[in-house]
C-alpha cells in the first residue's frame, strides 16, 4: 500500500505543515497508515486549485467529453477490482466479499454517470410574443463533499461520480477513521485524465479539515452524509456563505412484515439488512415491525439465523466484520448494555470465536424483542448489528411505528396484499420504500435520501446530477 497523500492540483504531497494522523486495521486495532492531517492552509490550496480548474479547459469541457472521462475511470476500477476491494476491507474491516460487492458498485456508479453526463437538458418555455425563453443546467462551481467511513469507495463514486459529470470542480474531505480507497480512487481518477484542481482530496481530522472546507467562501455546494448532529454544524456554517447543502443524515428504518409475506424469502433478508458491514449502515433495517399473528414464528427463525452468525477480520472473510473503531464499539455495546439494564429480553446472540484478535472492534450481532418503541433501542440509531423487533396489531398501527422517530430514510414492506402494495407507500413518511426486498443491489439508479432528521436532497440516479448543478433562464427578445 503506497503512502497516503493529500491530492491537489493534481499532485500527491504531504500536508502543508507535514503532521499526520493514525488510522487503525479495526480487526485488529494495530496502526495501519499515517495520514496527512489536512488543515485550513491544505484546504485553501485544494479550493484555489479547483477554482482554477473552472477558468481552464475544464471549466469549459463539453458534457460529450467529461463522459468518456468517467468512463476510462469505470475501465480502470474494473481493472483494479481486486486491489481495490483488499484496501477498502483491511481500511473499514469489513468481509472482503463485501467489499468486492462495493467495488462492482463503485464502478457501476462510474459508468451510470459517464452515460448519463450528455443527457442533462434544459427546457423550452412558451412565453410572450417575440420572445424565445429556455432553461440550461450548470455546474455550481466547487462543490465540498463530506464522506462518510463506513462505504468510503461508494461515497466516493456517488458523489464524485455525479459531480465530475456535471463539471464541478470537486474539493472531498472522507473520514480519518477509513479513507484509503477513496485515495486509490483518486490516483485512478489522475490515471484516466481528470485534469488538475477538478479534483481534490483533503485527509485530516473533521474539526479541522472538514470545518475549514464548509466554511470556504469560495465553495458553493455542500454534500455530506453523516450524522444529524454534525449535519447541523455544516449547514449553520454554510449559512453564512448562503450557500446550498445536500443532507444525507442516517435513520432507523423500519421492516414491516405483514402476516400474508412469503417469510422463506424475507428472512434472509431481514438478517442481512442489519448485520451488512456489522449494521454499520444509515439505511440499516434496524427496526422490524412484525404484525403480532405470526411473532412468535419470525421470532423464533430470526433467532436461529443470528445464533448461527460468524464474525471475523476482513480476510477470513466471515458473514460479519468489526466496527470501525473503539468508540464506535463503545457506543453500541452502550445500546446493548442500557437495553439489558432495562429488561428488554435478548432473543439471540451470535458468539464471539476464539481465534478473533484481542485488538480488534467486535460486537457480536443481537436480537432483542419485543422492544417498547419509546425506548432509545427502538428510535435511536444505533449503527450497529443490533436489530429491535416490535409487534404491531394492524395496518394502521403498522404505519403508526415506522413513522414514529425522528428519521426517515428507507422503510422495507413485505406482503403478498397488491393493494397494500401500493396503498402503504404513501403513508410512509421516508425516502425511499421497498417492497417485498431491501437495498436492491446497491441502487445506484434510484434517487436516495430522506426527509425529517434524515436529512434533504437527494443523491444517486440522474436526479443527482440535479442537486449538483443549478438552474439558468434565458430570455431573448428577437424582434
Amino acid at each position: 500500500m503506497t503512502t497516503p497523500a493529500l491530492l491537489i492540483n493534481g499532485t500527491f504531497q504531504p500536508a502543508a505543515d507535514g503532521a499526520t494522523i493514525p488510522t487503525l486495521a479495526p480487526g485488529t486495532g494495530a496502526t495501519l497508515a499515517a495520514l496527512p492531517r489536512g488543515r485550513a492552509a491544505d484546504v485553501d490550496a485544494a479550493v484555489r486549485a479547483a477554482e482554477r480548474a473552472l477558468e481552464g479547459p475544464w471549466g469549459r469541457s463539453s458534457a460529450a467529453e467529461r463522459g468518456r472521462l468517467l468512463g476510462r475511470m469505470a475501465d480502470l476500477i474494473s481493472r483494479d477490482h481486486d486491489q481495490l476491494a483488499r484496501i477498502e476491507a483491511e481500511d473499514t474491516g469489513k468481509p472482503l466479499a463485501q467489499a468486492k460487492a462495493d467495488m462492482v458498485a463503485v464502478r457501476r456508479y462510474f459508468e451510470y454517470y459517464a452515460g448519463a453526463a450528455d443527457k442533462v437538458h434544459g427546457s423550452t418555455i412558451p412565453y410572450l410574443d417575440g420572445y424565445f425563453a429556455y432553461t440550461v443546467r450548470e455546474p455550481h462551481g466547487v462543490t465540498a463533499h463530506i464522506i462518510p467511513w463506513n462505504y468510503p469507495a461508494q461515497m466516493f463514486a456517488r458523489t464524485i461520480g455525479a459531480g465530475l459529470a456535471m463539471g464541478n470542480a470537486c474539493v472531498l474531505k472522507p473520514a480519518e477513521d477509513a479513507c484509503l480507497s477513496t485515495l486509490a480512487l483518486a490516483a485512478l481518477a489522475m490515471e484516466a485524465g481528470v485534469p488538475p484542481g477538478a479534483l481534490n482530496v483533503v485527509t485530516g481530522l473533521g474539526e479541522e479539515a472538514g470545518a475549514a472546507l464548509v466554511a470556504h467562501p469560495g465553495v458553493h455546494h455542500i454534500s455530506f452524509t453523516g450524522s444529524p448532529e454534525v449535519g447541523g454544524l455544516i449547514q449553520r456554517a454554510a449559512a453564512a456563505n448562503n450557500v446550498g447543502c445536500t443532507m444525507e443524515l442516517g435513520g432507523k428504518s423500519p421492516q414491516i412484515v405483514f402476516a400474508d409475506a412469503d417469510l422463506d424469502a424475507a428472512l434472509p433478508i431481514l438478517v442481512a439488512a442489519i448485520i451488512q458491514n456489522a449494521g454499520q449502515t444509515c439505511s440499516a433495517g434496524a427496526r422490524l415491525l412484525v404484525e403480532r399473528s405470526i411473532y412468535g414464528t419470525l421470532v423464533e427463525a430470526l433467532a436461529e439465523r443470528f445464533a448461527a452468525l460468524t464474525l471475523g477480520t476482513w480476510d477470513q472473510d466471515r458473514a460479519v466484520g468489526p466496527l470501525i473503531s473503539a468508540v464506535q464499539k463503545a457506543r453500541v455495546q452502550g445500546f446493548i448494555d442500557h437495553a439489558v439494564a432495562d429488561g428488554i429480553p435478548v432473543l439471540a446472540r451470535a458468539t464471539l470465536p476464539a481465534d478473533l484478535p484481542a485488538g480488534g472492534f467486535f460486537v457480536p450481532p443481537t436480537l432483542f424483542g419485543p422492544v417498547p418503541a419509546g425506548h432509545r433501542l427502538g428510535c435511536e440509531e444505533v449503527f450497529g448489528p443490533v436489530l429491535s423487533v416490535i409487534p404491531f396489531t394492524d395496518e394502521a398501527d403498522a404505519i403508526r411505528l415506522a413513522n414514529s422517530t425522528a428519521y426517515g430514510l428507507v422503510a422495507g414492506l413485505w406482503t403478498r396484499d397488491g393493494a397494500r402494495q401500493h396503498r402503504l407507500p404513501k403513508r410512509l413518511k421516508c425516502g425511499q420504500v421497498f417492497v417485498n426486498c431491501y437495498g436492491a443491489g446497491g441502487g445506484i439508479e434510484l434517487p436516495f435520501g430522506g426527509v425529517k432528521r434524515s436529512g434533504y436532497g437527494r443523491e444517486k440516479g440522474f436526479e443527482a446530477l440535479h442537486t449538483l448543478s443549478s438552474l439558468k433562464t434565458v430570455l431573448v427578445r428577437h424582434d
